[in-house]
């Protein structure tokens, strides 16, 4: 006897999507797992072990790698030579999918590229086990984030049809999984560095990153037809609306720039602001650092419904914000929250510590900025771009974060010299700054990012 289960509508919209975004999303979610895992312990990592005597002569060519740096910024502390190697470090992950994804689009095809991507990324992490590799671990995870990102979201455009209202759903539902590993990751690896060491940390993440290349080729048969060589490299000239979309998408990168300054840094000083500032004893156990990097994934899981809910009663009243307003509050919001971590002094205690609730609530407000801004950006760069473009194009969405993180990398040096509340109303400031530009020139980008012809999809 056949049984029929009702389900909620909103249970129905989740479920009502191709397999293949499942798949994509369930990559993510490994791969999310492995990087966040491992950027969570990088700063912490360096400051505390790698960049101190007794280590940092072990490192294969880091004297020649520091002149190099310390020419273009001057002498640097340990710690403004750590956060600058993380903006580094951070900044070019977020760059390579440009090429990785050109490299997809037009010689290996997106299947070939992502499991290329998988195991340099493993490579990689094991790499980061000994001091001596340390710099080729990091090269070998670059290169491979490079082919990985600029190739696997690429794919989901084409798992649907011209107007299909499920696909900007889409790519909020693929956020999930790149949530859910950032919630994950931070927790597993700080516990396991906290009580095995820094290289045990790692080493789960390479572990992770194999188990995301075992998911992607599971369901490699729901994915969307890679185009062979001959095929990609063919492509139709750009119509007058797709070069004015082409030219409206680059107009947008400085004030994804502006964001990504705020929220790069969240993942670089913001870890040694909290280590010393926030109060994290609760008894007798003291929470460990990583693990408020971990809110960074929940928090989006846990308010998203509630956000997709709201746009949904704002589209039905035809007061929905449409991307661009959207991207712009926020980036207001995430200036808040940077100003929040400002205010910290004012409920701090005797000890000169903010409660630990004052950070948790900080990473809640922070994320729903995120919300605003970075699935919506993903998705414009991946729906507004030609087919044959589309994976260099989400490429160049990443250049925003690859810019902030730079800079972010060069303002942690800034740390040490301002105060706390100065340091986090700087970086209000530059969000706050991006969030009114997008304001200002909504209108002429909303005109100029409409669809006025049909795309033909890859």
């Amino acid at each position: 006897m056949a049984i029929n289960v009702t389900l909620p509508p909103r249970w129905r919209r989740i479920l009502d999507h191709p397999r293949g975004l499942y798949v994509l999303a369930a990559t993510e979610l490994w791969e999310r797992i492995s990087y966040h895992g491992m950027q969570a312990l990088l700063v912490l990592y360096m400051v505390e072990q790698l960049l101190l005597p007794g280590h940092i002569e072990r490192i294969a060519g880091f004297e020649r790698y520091r002149t190099i740096v310390e020419g273009v910024t001057g002498p640097l502390s340990t710690q403004a030579l750590a956060s600058q190697t993380f903006g580094l470090y951070t900044g070019l992950i977020y760059f390579t999918p440009v090429i990785g994804g050109a490299i997809g689009d037009r010689i290996t095809g997106r299947r070939g590229a992502v499991a290329v991507g998988a195991l340099l990324m493993t490579a990689g992490h094991f790499s980061l086990a000994f001091d001596r590799s340390f710099l080729v671990a990091l090269l070998l995870l670059i290169l491979g984030a490079g082919l990985l990102r600029g190739n696997l979201s690429a794919q989901i455009r084409s798992l649907y049809a011209d107007g299909d209202r499920r696909e900007a759903d889409a790519f909020q539902i693929y956020y999930v999984g790149i949530n859910l590993g950032a919630f994950i990751a931070p927790i597993l690896t700080g516990a396991l560095a906290a009580i095995y060491g820094w290289h045990t940390g790692f080493a789960f993440a390479g572990f992770g990153m194999l188990v995301g290349l075992a998911v992607y080729l599971a369901g490699a048969r729901y994915l969307p037809r890679d185009p062979g060589r001959l095929v990609a490299v063919r492509r139709k000239p750009l119509t007058t609306d797709e070069r004015l979309r082409m030219r409206w998408l680059f107009a947008l990168l400085p004030f994804c720039v502006g964001f990504w300054i705020a929220q790069s840094q969240v993942w670089n000083v913001y870890n040694l602001w909290v280590r010393d500032h926030v109060a994290l004893h609760i008894g007798g156990f003291t929470v460990p650092v990583p693990w408020l990097q971990a809110l960074d994934g929940l928090a989006p899981i846990i308010v998203m419904p509630a956000f997709l809910t709201l746009w949904r009663w704002q589209a039905a009243r035809g007061r929905e914000p449409d991307d661009i307003g959207k991207m712009a509050i926020g980036c207001l919001i995430f200036a808040g929250g940077a100003a929040w971590l400002a205010l910290a002094p004012l409920v701090s205690g005797a000890d000169g510590r903010a409660p630990l609730l004052w950070a948790v609530a900080f990473h809640l407000l922070s994320n729903i900025g995120w919300l605003y801004f970075t699935p919506i950006a993903l998705a414009l760069y991946a729906t507004r771009s030609p087919s044959g473009l589309r994976g260099t194009m989400i490429g160049v969405n990443t250049l925003g974060t690859f810019a902030g993180s730079v800079i972010s990398g060069r303002l942690g040096g800034l740390y040490e010299i301002l105060s706390p509340p100065q340091f986090w109303l700087l970086h209000a400031a530059i969000v706050g700054g991006a969030g009114l530009g997008l304001f200002i020139i909504a209108g002429a980008a909303r005109d100029g990012l409409a669809e006025h012809a049909v795309v033909s999809r890859a």
